[in-house]
């Protein structure tokens, strides 16, 4: 097998294809299932369009390759192959097919990539399994197999509704085996597959073009046969066979199979309907042209028909012009561009408008959120570019959220699950289409004074465009109609959703940053440190050796500190050498698979080969397995309350105070932050047993599903598992109670929405927890002391006398008389609250900070008393 090395950093995937080309050009034999295509009876030919190989069956007898570009338009459109075929009796047809031929499928996995490191959303069938199936680090869940995977990919959305095939969510029939190079049979897996066209969706040999290509993603790349008729590619099969290093192309462990086929695709072809979209969703399409009163004239029906068959190779990423390429095709038509183009609009808006509202199933129902950052802007981009279209075209009527449901039920016999979470999904759209027509009236401003500035000679550039979309929300059509109105025509860069997608690709949510730590240590070789923390967190006395020294910084082969990681805050405490010499340990984190210990204001005089012992400062942690189990217990309880789409975003947890960041699309209320609380207290005092131990990865995941990827991907095969009994489940390496009574007490100090869909929950537990209660049992008994009251009428003995004090001020300023009942508190309301929320609700009245509550009431109380002794010493006079 080849390899290949990089001279200056990784090449892109277009150099690497061309590397590829250059290989598989030469010799296709050591790269495709040549014999197996002999044995069929295909011939390999180039393209005289496009210069690329391909195979065909003598009796096809063409020089192009199939592809829609070489082959001119779809052909298959109008012929119809079958009639009473559903969208999800394609995966039924082809698990029937491939079962039969030894291979188990399983179910598909989230769309929302969270085992993944190398990608947010799940792009390709192949991504479940990448990177540790296709390095062979762990098994597959079967071998071969397949599966029905839905797919989300944002790069083509500018495409979606125009072309008739491309979508941002689809299902991606995969087609997988995983075997060493002897046990990897390539002309087997050619075979079935090609038998799926044959028996499945019953095509002549003549009716089929393969193409040579090849295809990377997630680390790996590999040669590519792509199966195309009737000018459609249909799917593809991927032998992925060398990994990305940083130094070069490098043979994979295994042999790897990689088919993958648009469900999608398959039933277009068979019903032969104009475009895709009235195959897979002709109720959500009737919905639409029913509330949109879309009702085409039997003109404009045939001016479409005419038009589909080219609408494929208006791909605005294939093409320099597509402008231009719209004009000839018009012209081919024999219609005006114009005319075309004011029937071709709305159509294509209405198809756009229905695949977005499925891929926004797709994802909502598997726990994304449209937001502002990363992957979650991609969604409100598609959110945007839907509802964009409800504006332009005036369709008020239409509702999103009965197209997710329409969706769900079409599809529930193969994702019930999509039906199951329909509720949340449509309360987060409803969500999003607050936010969106909130803005409006901000909006329809900007847009009046871009139409004023265009009018003075200012000139609209693509960047500005991008501007006002990303930051405002205003799809660029909607000013181009705006300015049309006045006679002005603007240039809108045909791949401009694609470009605002690929704008956010690179966005992060902020996880654990501020417990990392990362510094550069000339760290030989070492083997990986052994975990001693991981045992008990009450371990905390071991010995070790040390195998490593550099000034400040130690390495043992095995420790009982906990490094700085997960978002948890390092251990303290102090390394004894034989002779009795003490160490203090400030600071441990990891490098790599090694922990460094760092010596406090020394350097170490330890040696390697030194035997030591090591002793971990127990309150700190105590508190610190205290606030990492209660940020465990939190999460699930937000989970109960809010509901699924709740995942960690993000946490840290120090000794004094812990932090918990969820995603969730709005503020938390003050009953939900209750609620939250009196959930995660319910689960202290059942006083829940909580399991630590190791799982395979493959193992975890096929038996508690997905949700123990928490904290995101953990890179590692073997998973450690914190579960506490009946309640939450997470991979998880930090130090954790034994049972969930040790956490004593947790208390809830505030949440506040740190970004678009994202809420941080900032709280105190275990020891810190009943301090912090003791500490404002202390403040409550104090108020009700100066205020003289119960604890029960403080909150309405404040409200008194800020009223009254405010009054009093009032009337000094103004120099007028005082009524003397402002200067005494007589409330006697009482409202039974707890110590925090009386601080909380007393704090609110009194605009301060809970911890200056007692200097605030008390100066309010001596200006009452200065304002009674003032009006004694008048009646005195």
């Amino acid at each position: 097998m080849k390899t290949y090395r990089f001279t200056s950093g990784i090449p892109s995937e277009a150099e690497i294809k061309k590397i590829f080309k250059s290989w598989t050009d030469k010799e296709p034999q050591e790269f495709f299932p040549v014999e197996a295509l002999k044995d069929l009876g295909f011939q390999r030919k180039k393209c005289k369009n496009c210069g690329r190989f391909f195979w065909e069956h003598p009796s096809r007898a063409k020089d192009v390759c199939g592809d829609t570009n070489c082959e001119g338009g779809y052909s298959f459109i109008g012929k119809a192959r079958e009639e009473n075929i559903r969208f999800t009796d394609i995966w039924k047809r082809f698990n029937s097919l491939f079962e039969k031929k030894g291979y188990t499928a399983i179910k598909r996995y989230p769309v929302v990539a969270r085992w993944n490191p190398t990608t947010e959303f799940t792009i390709a069938s192949i991504t479940d399994f990448q990177p540790y199936v296709t390095s062979g680090e762990m098994p597959p869940p079967a071998n071969p197999l397949i599966v029905p995977q839905i797919c989300l990919r944002f790069g083509d959305i500018d495409n979606v509704g125009i072309t008739g095939r491309h979508y941002t969510g689809f299902t991606m029939i995969g087609q997988h085996a995983f075997f060493p190079k002897e046990e990897f049979n390539q002309d087997k897996y050619f075979r079935d597959y090609f038998e799926w066209f044959i028996e499945g969706m019953n095509l002549r040999k003549e009716e089929i073009v393969i193409h040579e290509d090849s295809w990377g993603g997630g680390g790996n790349f590999g040669a590519c046969l792509e199966f195309f008729s009737g000018g459609l590619e249909i799917g593809n099969q991927v032998y992925p066979s060398h990994k990305i290093t940083k130094e070069g192309l490098e043979e994979m462990e295994i042999k790897v199979l990689d088919m993958g086929m648009g469900q999608e695709r398959c039933l277009w072809f068979l019903l032969g309907t104009g475009s895709s979209y009235d195959s897979v969703m002709p109720e959500v399409l009737k919905y639409l042209h029913d509330k949109a009163n879309f009702n085409l004239s039997i003109k404009d029906e045939m001016i479409i028909n005419k038009f589909l068959p080219y609408s494929g190779l208006l791909c605005k990423d294939e093409t320099e012009n597509p402008q231009q390429l719209f004009d000839k095709i018009a012209n081919s038509i024999d219609i005006r561009a114009n005319e075309l183009r004011s029937i071709i609009e709305p159509w294509s808006a209405l198809n756009a408008i229905a695949e977005h509202s499925r891929s926004l199933l797709y994802a909502i129902a598997d726990g994304a959120l449209p937001s502002n950052q990363g992957g979650g802007y991609n969604l409100r981009a598609v959110f945007r570019r839907a509802m964009s279209f409800i504006e332009k075209f005036r369709w008020e009527q239409i509702d999103l959220t009965d197209l997710a449901e329409i969706h769900a039920r079409t599809l529930s016999d193969e994702y019930p699950e999509l039906l199951e979470n329909i509720d949340t999904v449509k309360k987060i759209l409803n969500v999003e289409k607050e936010k969106y027509y909130a803005s409006s009236e901000k909006r329809d401003n900007l847009i009046k004074r871009i139409v004023n500035d265009v009018k003075k000679g200012v000139k609209i550039t693509t960047d500005d465009l991008i501007k006002y979309y990303d930051s405002f929300g205003i799809a660029p059509s909607i000013i181009d109609e705006k300015l049309k109105e006045q006679g002005i025509s603007i240039e809108i860069p045909e791949n401009f959703f694609s470009r605002i997608s690929k704008l956010h690709e690179s966005d992060k949510i902020n996880d654990e940053s501020s417990t990392k730590k990362q510094i550069e240590l000339n760290i030989p070789d070492l083997s990986p440190t052994e975990k001693l923390y991981l045992n008990d967190y009450l371990n905390l006395e071991f010995e070790a050796k040390v195998i490593w020294t550099n000034g400040q910084y130690v390495v043992l082969d095995k420790t009982g500190f906990y490094p700085t990681s997960g978002g948890q805050l390092h251990d303290e405490g102090r390394l004894v050498d034989s002779t009795g010499k003490e160490y203090i340990i400030n600071d441990v984190f990891k490098y790599e698979k090694i922990i460094v210990h760092r010596i406090k204001n020394q350097e170490s005089l330890l040696k390697e080969g030194t035997n030591v012992k090591g002793f971990i400062d127990k309150n700190i942690r105590i508190q610190l397995s205290q606030h990492h189990t209660a940020a465990h217990i939190i999460n699930g309880a937000a989970r109960r309350v809010l509901g699924e789409h709740v995942w960690q975003a993000g946490a840290a947890k120090y000794p004094d105070k812990a932090r918990l960041d969820i995603t969730h699309y709005a503020s938390l209320s003050e009953s939900e932050a209750e609620e939250i609380e009196r959930i995660a207290n319910d689960v202290i005092n059942e006083n829940r047993k909580i399991n630590k131990y190791f799982l395979q990865r493959g193992d975890a995941e096929k038996r508690f599903g997905f949700r123990i990827y928490q904290g995101g991907a953990v890179p590692e095969i073997e998973l450690r598992i914190v579960e506490i009994e009946n309640f939450d489940v997470e991979a998880c390496g930090g130090t954790h109670l034994n049972s969930t009574s040790e956490a004593k007490l947790i208390k809830l100090i505030k949440s506040t929405k740190i970004q678009d869909g994202i809420v941080r929950i900032e709280f105190v537990a275990g020891n810190s927890a009943v301090e912090l209660a003791e500490h404002e049992k202390k403040i409550v008994d104090e108020l009700a002391k100066l205020l003289n009251c119960n604890r029960d009428e403080i909150i309405r003995r404040v409200s008194e006398l800020f009223d009254k004090w405010k009054s009093v001020r009032k009337a000094l300023k103004k120099g007028q008389a005082i009524d003397e009942s402002l200067l005494y508190l007589t409330s006697k309301e009482a409202l039974k609250l707890d110590d925090t929320k009386i601080l909380r609700r007393s704090s609110e009245i009194l605009s301060t900070q809970p911890e200056q509550i007692i200097n605030t009431v008390s100066r309010f109380l001596n200006d009452l008393e200065d304002a009674k002794n003032m009006i004694n010493d008048k009646n005195g006079e």
